[in-house]
């Protein structure tokens, strides 16, 4: 049974929804992110990322960064930048990139869920990286990134969020990498009392994307049931903000990896290793996009390979080692080329597949030495995992295209 309620929405004014919207904040590192603020002053990212708005010299985790989002966040209401709903609402969020559209809600999740397992994971999180967003919802008061859910697609929410859509959208624009954002607001009683049955009625809900912002969510909530410990689990802070989108409307495409050596090994030494646990072809100069599970591409000293993985090495009882991220790593990555860790190891990069085989020559031209094109993890897949309660291998999934931040936000008091 899940949780997942309306809220009054802080949100940005119509006419300057397109200039506030703005991608995740760990999409950018700081000089990006620096770069895309003084492209567009009214970015969310002055907000997400406000060491933005200092020298270099200020330290991004400095605690006058995050007293700085909360002051630039009091600005924008203030000037009237954002406005607050006066009721709590659902939004439905469609997201249109080339011919496919995925259609969200927009809504709040419930922290017991993610702490009792309702909202499955399948990705560690790491310390550090928790401790930045915990500052910044703290500092700022409110949830102002969403987190990427799934659940496995229902006929009433379907037909509920097809209601809904037959009105006016508050929102309709083209960000500058072409995807449509398309948003409408849910206010009618009947409505949204019929989404929220529909909810309790759902067993288990998935993080697609965002481990670190739920976890990080989380522990702002748990915090501030620590200091009101009369708390009824009414308070908004008993919640954090999501997207939840119907399993089969979503786009998973390869993530993508590059190794810097060979591990000290020459390249016909490489191509005897991996012989013993890969049938090998040569491809040629045309780029090689894997057409099935257990296939890679392989680009190495300017030519393409296909290598298929052998049955004797595919182990089906274990749903993370049937995952081709697994296979890569535990019969070639690692054993071959010395990847023992590939969360830490310097050696190996990882790259989305939206930026297609072309950016896996150009690195291995530039800075590596062999690229590998994967086949993309499916959802079924990503269920599989979170529901037997194990975790993905780091950098198994890339959604397209990205929720942006800054359209929705949600206030913990």
């Amino acid at each position: 049974m899940a949780q997942v309620k309306p809220f009054k929405c802080i949100r940005p004014e119509t006419r300057l929804a397109h200039r506030v919207a703005a991608l995740p904040y760990d999409v950018y590192n700081r000089q990006e992110a620096k770069k895309e603020v003084e492209r567009e002053p009214l970015s969310f990212l002055r907000i997400d990322r406000a060491e933005t708005g200092f020298d270099d010299s200020v330290d991004t985790y400095d605690p006058v960064v995050y007293r700085k989002a909360n002051e630039l966040l009091q600005q924008m209401i203030d000037d009237g930048t954002f406005i607050e709903d006066n009721e709590e609402c659902y939004y439905i969020y469609e997201l249109v990139m080339g011919e496919r559209s995925q259609i969200g809600l927009v809504a709040c999740a419930s922290i017991d869920d993610y702490l009792n397992n309702v909202i499955k994971k399948h990705e560690n999180t790491r310390e550090d990286k928790e401790i930045d967003r915990i500052k910044h919802v703290d500092a700022c008061n409110a949830n102002t990134g969403p987190i990427f859910l799934t659940y496995r697609a229902n006929k009433h929410i379907n037909d509920a969020t097809a209601e809904a859509m037959k009105g006016a959208p508050i929102y309709s624009f083209r960000s500058p990498d072409g995807i449509r954002h398309i948003v409408w607001r849910i206010d009618r009683k009947d409505i949204i009392q019929e989404i929220k049955k529909a909810f309790e009625d759902i067993d288990s809900i998935y993080i697609a994307d965002g481990h670190h912002r739920a976890a990080s969510a989380v522990k702002v909530g748990l915090m501030r049931r620590k200091d009101n410990p009369g708390y009824s689990g009414s308070e908004e802070f008993n919640y954090f903000l999501a997207v939840l989108f119907p399993h089969d409307q979503l786009l998973i495409m390869p993530y993508n990896r590059v190794v810097k050596d060979l591990n000290g090994l020459t390249e016909e030494e490489f191509l005897r290793e991996i012989e013993k646990s890969f049938d090998v072809t040569l491809i040629g100069s045309q780029p090689y996009a894997p057409d099935k599970k257990a296939c890679f591409g392989m680009y190495l000293g300017g030519k393409w390979y296909r290598l298929e993985a052998k049955a004797s090495i595919i182990d089906d009882r274990d749903p993370v080692a049937l995952l081709d991220v697994s296979i890569l790593q535990n019969n070639l990555l690692g054993p071959v080329l010395g990847i023992l860790d590939p969360r830490t190891d310097k050696r190996i990069d990882f790259i989305g597949g939206i930026r297609g085989l072309a950016e896996l020559e150009r690195r291995v031209n530039q800075d590596m030495k062999v690229a590998f094109s994967m086949y993309p993890t499916s959802i079924e897949e990503l269920f599989a995992v979170s529901d037997a309660g194990l975790l993905m291998p780091p950098k198994s999934t890339w959604f397209e295209p990205k929720l942006r931040s800054g359209l929705f936000i949600h206030k913990l008091s």
